[in-house]
């Protein structure tokens, strides 16, 4: 393996005060900093899924987005941790009560919740992260990502990566969400090794979870044992345990939603960025400006710079990053459309 250079430290530490509250545990933020027109009376709160606050993706990147609009606004923030996925009505009734006029369903679990309290609360908005209903309530807005894009990113990288022309993708639960981490990652992977003019294995695993980081880092084990040097893994909390995997096999892992490579400065060769916490600010602060939210839902990445892999990338070797940069350009001008569905995929392989 080749040595690995040393990713600096990327974000600074977030100390969250903690208190006990039913199902979870809660944190209310009450702005310290004053608008033009005084303090904020606009009040925004999230319920995470099971990953919780601190899951190194998705669920924090939420709560950090909404700490930023505290900074920068003056809003009143406040969320609630799900325990298990009978919390979530529970959660976003205590959040409603407390009087937000916004209220955040963190990942596609939530979904039902999030459909039910709007109903019975007509007059608070509500948002949800990574679901798209049929028919949106009025009150209710989904933000989706076009996670397709960073993971295709992230599987040329590891195809033009791999020493032993074998990789491995670990997932958290299987659904048409995730479909778009896994067959965006191995179309990016099958590309690269078209333009290589070899061929490279692609073996997937899903733990059907994402808080298990035992059985995560368990699956990714038995990948390298087998000849894998390089995991992306869209897993949430049992990520977690795939990137400790790579630590104690000295191999190469690749990030999810955030940048990871924190976790692991000598192992994450790159990271799949989606920027959940940027979306869920923009979005927040558009309804805090009076602006209609509900009713549809909005979609981001590349073109809306709300995804992409890091500028940092000392990891990748010599010519890597920039080529990447390049496939991300064909991206976004149409030139590429990389696959969300295993039918996409397979046609997309197939020209």
């Amino acid at each position: 393996m080749m040595r690995k250079g040393i990713v600096l430290g990327l974000t600074a530490a977030m100390v969250l005060s903690l208190t006990a509250c039913g199902g979870g545990k809660t944190e209310t933020t009450k702005a310290q900093e004053e608008t033009s027109g005084g303090k904020s009376s606009f009040s925004v709160a999230m319920i995470t899924d099971t990953g919780g606050i601190n899951d190194q993706s998705f669920n924090q990147s939420a709560w950090e987005g909404l700490t930023e609009l505290k900074n920068k606004t003056g809003a009143e923030v406040n969320y609630i941790e799900s325990k298990q996925a009978s919390d979530f009505v529970t959660n976003l009734e205590r959040l409603g009560d407390s009087g937000a006029n916004l209220l955040w369903g963190v990942g596609y679990a939530c979904a039902d919740a999030v459909l039910e309290a709007a109903g019975s609360n007509p007059d608070i908005q509500y948002a949800i992260i990574d679901n798209a209903y049929e028919d949106t309530p009025s009150n209710v807005t989904g933000v989706m990502f076009r996670a397709q894009e960073p993971s295709f990113l992230v599987g040329y990288v590891a195809g033009r990566t791999t020493q032993t022309g074998k990789v491995g993708f670990v997932g958290g639960i299987s659904s048409g969400l995730i479909d778009q981490f896994q067959y965006g990652y191995e179309a990016g992977v099958k590309y690269a090794a078209k333009e290589l003019g070899k061929d490279i294995d692609i073996s997937v695993q899903y733990a059907e979870s994402f808080s298990d980081a035992a059985k995560g880092k368990a699956i990714a084990a038995r990948m390298y044992s087998d000849g894998c040097d390089v995991i992306y893994h869209a897993a949430g909390g049992t990520g977690t345990g795939v990137i400790e995997a790579a630590k104690e096999a000295d191999k190469w892992v690749i990030g999810v939603d955030r940048d990871q490579a924190y976790l692991a400065p000598e192992n994450v060769l790159t990271s799949a960025l989606k920027l959940v916490g940027k979306a869920v600010q923009e979005v927040s602060e558009e309804a805090m400006n009076g602006q209609e939210i509900g009713g549809k839902t909005l979609t981001f990445g590349l073109q809306e710079d709300c995804v992409g892999i890091p500028e940092e990338h000392s990891n990748m070797p010599e010519g890597v990053y920039e080529d990447t940069l390049k496939v991300q350009d064909k991206i976004k001008n149409g030139e590429l459309t990389p696959p969300t569905t295993k039918e996409e995929y397979e046609a997309f392989i197939a020209k």
